[in-house]
């Protein structure tokens, strides 16, 4: 985009701000390979970094409204990226709880029978998860999750591009994840939710 590479930072943060599309994917081609450097230096895994990424630009463009021209844009897009790997740390120490609060009552509670109830309480909860979802964020979670297709077999399939698909994985993980934890309470619920999270991984 050579017009952008005549204004002004400030400038260019008050035609994002606006909304302006173009300016969205300079800023994009111009912070990605850094950032995602960046993300891949603290959490160690390729695709974790690479699904970061794509939520920090869904932050940016979702928050745009909110920018101050006057401050510096790197450096708050780094505060972005080191929130999200805050995040995503806690999220994993939550996880492993529930991996080894799973491990407590499996080993305790384990039974042949109520294991097969289990997975079947466990498919309901995932679908109840996913009719709470909006049509499209629910079509491409299925599809790439459950039907385990590729996101470049889901894009041509849907006319949408991959990083559309990244963002819809990404709210409707963090909605199945949330919609299981909060109602897994018993026991029951406990191994369902372990055994659902194996998907929205």
């Amino acid at each position: 985009m050579a017009m952008a590479n005549l204004l002004t930072e400030s400038q260019q943060l008050e035609a994002l701000k606006a909304g302006d599309h173009a300016m969205f994917n300079f800023f994009y081609e111009k912070y990605s390979l850094q950032l995602y450097r960046r993300l891949l230096n603290m959490v160690q895994v390729d695709v974790i970094a690479e699904e970061l990424l794509q939520e920090l630009f869904t932050k940016v463009w979702e928050r745009r409204e909110q920018l101050d021209p006057l401050q510096s844009f790197k450096a708050y897009l780094n505060r972005i990226a080191e929130r999200l790997v805050y995040d995503h740390y806690r999220r994993l120490t939550r996880e492993a709880k529930l991996e080894r609060d799973f491990v407590l009552v499996s080993t305790e509670l384990y039974n042949p029978i109520e294991e097969s109830l289990h997975i079947k309480e466990g498919r309901r909860l995932v679908q109840q998860a996913l009719d709470h979802l909006p049509k499209q964020q629910r079509r491409v979670f299925t599809l790439c999750k459950l039907e385990g297709r590729s996101y470049e077999e889901v894009s041509k399939l849907l006319g949408i591009s991959t990083a559309s698909i990244n963002t819809h994985i990404s709210r409707a993980s963090k909605a199945v994840r949330k919609f299981i934890l909060k109602n897994r309470g018993l026991a029951s619920g406990l191994l369902c939710a372990y055994a659902i999270m194996e998907v929205i991984q």
